[in-house]
């Protein structure tokens, strides 16, 4: 439990019948399912006394009423843009309208909208002292499901971000605020900095306590950091904070690595802040630290100048990755009970849920696993294994574990809607590509390389069983086991595993149902 701000804080109480009613709110709609709650986590903050100043999200509303778009995407193809809005008042993405208006071509986000009153919207942010113009986050890299619906979140893969300058009625000069984000523990770096929250007006830094974000991934700027993260920490400009040492006074912080994470940062801007973070699909919040400002000058009071960030540093410090789902910031310290109010209502939308369409064949969408046709190896199936594709024997008995790295969600192939494209099951973002020859499950970055090295074509196995998928850029090459390895392989070649022997049963593959739906 998070201890209490020192006297002179001014908290936001709410009585044990109110909290009691936001709880029940928020729990009428259950997991994976479509109808959208009463109230939604800017409801719930505004009932509290600390309403939401900024709310941003590319899969669903954050407030019951809101029914304006979420954010906007441009093509490439002819320049074009479009807004994505939402199938229902407080509800989720209409992510057909995407899928239709970036069809033959590619797409990035240009827009992410506040669903606020304040118009806070993040467009893509410029050059700062610590590195060039940013890109968009290409639209379609992070598939996900929430509420049961297809959706997509923002996969930033290096040198993407947005900005809003001098946000409306966001914290400056030591007020208060909270924040939160939803983001991935599966999708992150050690590279400097994966932010959301308050930053600088001018893309620099312009001294400690000048910026106060949350932080997420697996840079260590202060020692001790406890486990291998990534962590929930508070860039407050000139250090990831854990607590007000710096480095983390929690031995048991190790980090979050869970597919989705809730991560919270609040602060009074005076001389307390706290740290919580969570698993965004069940269970509550952890804090992590509550307790003082840092004690390096210039961070009690804090000076916050009231721009928004997402995805770099305050001064454009853009060599971070990291997965954004929704997150908004409030006006005011909220209280623990509506944080943990929040994270009810965030667990109840079921990200990353059940396939939406049945399992076991390659219509996108459904969920599967690849059985090798070989006689001698016709137990193994395709998994990920410290990123490289290989082939395991998996049973019923196999752990958890392995059974979620063998289980594939086929998507619409990246480079082409005739092929497919294999998205990892428990690795959200990240799909099967080839590089080198062999295959490794990476993030997709957006370019036109990791499209067509995963993107496959299917076609009838070439032992005249099952079903062969031939490399889209390479179209002589097939997805082949050999050593327990997989790589593309052509029938006879120069490396070891184009040998001829036994070429067409190790390029054949049953597509049966997964091991992990």
């Amino acid at each position: 439990m998070s201890r209490s701000p020192l006297p002179r804080l001014r908290r936001a109480l709410l009585s044990a019948s109110a909290i009691l009613a936001l709880i029940l709110g928020v729990l009428v709609a259950n997991p994976g399912v479509s109808q959208a709650a009463s109230s939604l986590p800017c409801d719930l903050y505004a009932a509290a006394g600390t309403p939401c100043v900024a709310a941003h999200s590319t899969t669903r509303a954050l407030f019951a009423s809101y029914s304006g778009a979420l954010y906007q995407v441009k093509r490439a193809s002819d320049g074009a843009t479009t807004d994505v809005g939402l199938l229902t008042a407080g509800g989720y993405a209409n992510a057909a309208t995407q899928d239709t208006f970036c069809s033959g071509t590619t797409c990035v986000i240009t827009v992410i909208y506040d669903q606020s009153s304040r118009h806070n919207n993040l467009t893509i942010e410029g050059a700062g002292t610590a590195g060039g113009a940013d890109s968009g986050v290409p639209a379609d890299a992070l598939p996900v499901t929430a509420g049961g619906h297809a959706v997509y979140g923002a996969s930033f893969s290096g040198v993407m971000g947005y900005r809003k300058t001098a946000g409306s009625g966001v914290a400056v000069n030591g007020q208060a605020e909270g924040m939160y984000m939803v983001t991935s523990g599966t999708h992150v770096n050690n590279r400097c900095c994966f932010d959301y929250g308050n930053a600088e007006v001018t893309v620099a830094d312009t001294g400690n306590g000048h910026m106060d974000a949350i932080n997420f991934g697996t840079e260590c700027w202060f020692s001790p950091c406890y486990g291998s993260g990534p962590w929930v920490q508070a860039d407050l400009e000139n250090g990831l904070f854990q607590s007000s040492a710096g480095g983390s006074q929690n031995t048991s912080n190790t980090g979050n690595s869970a597919p989705f994470v809730t991560a919270l940062l609040k602060n009074n801007g005076q001389n307390y802040f706290a740290l919580k973070n969570g698993n965004a699909q069940s269970g509550g919040l952890t804090t992590q630290y509550a307790g003082a400002e840092p004690t390096t000058s210039g961070y009690s009071p804090m000076h916050q100048e009231g721009s928004i960030v997402l995805g770099t540093g305050g001064d454009n410090s853009n060599g971070s990755i990291g997965s954004f789902f929704e997150g908004v910031m409030t006006s005011g310290l909220p209280t623990d009970a509506a944080d943990n109010a929040v994270q009810s209502n965030i667990t109840s939308v079921g990200y990353g849920g059940p396939s939406p369409v049945a399992g076991g064949s390659l219509t996108p969408g459904s969920t599967i696993s690849l059985r090798a046709l070989t006689a001698a190896s016709n137990t193994r199936y395709i998994r990920h294994q410290n990123n490289n594709a290989v082939t395991s024997v998996v049973t019923s008995s196999s752990s958890a574990l392995d059974k979620a790295d063998s289980s594939w969600i086929v998507r619409r192939g990246l480079a082409s809607a005739s092929c497919v494209s294999f998205e990892s099951r428990n690795y959200p973002g990240d799909f099967l590509r080839h590089y080198n020859y062999q295959l490794l499950r990476q993030p997709m970055d957006g370019t036109s390389v990791f499209r067509q090295d995963a993107t496959f074509c299917p076609s009838t196995g070439k032992n005249g069983t099952g079903t062969s998928f031939a490399s889209y850029n390479y179209p002589t090459r097939f997805i082949r086991h050999y050593n327990n390895t997989v790589y593309i392989a052509s029938n006879g070649g120069s490396n070891a595993w184009d040998s001829a022997t036994s070429w067409a049963d190790d390029v054949s593959w049953s597509v049966g149902q997964p091991w992990t739906p």
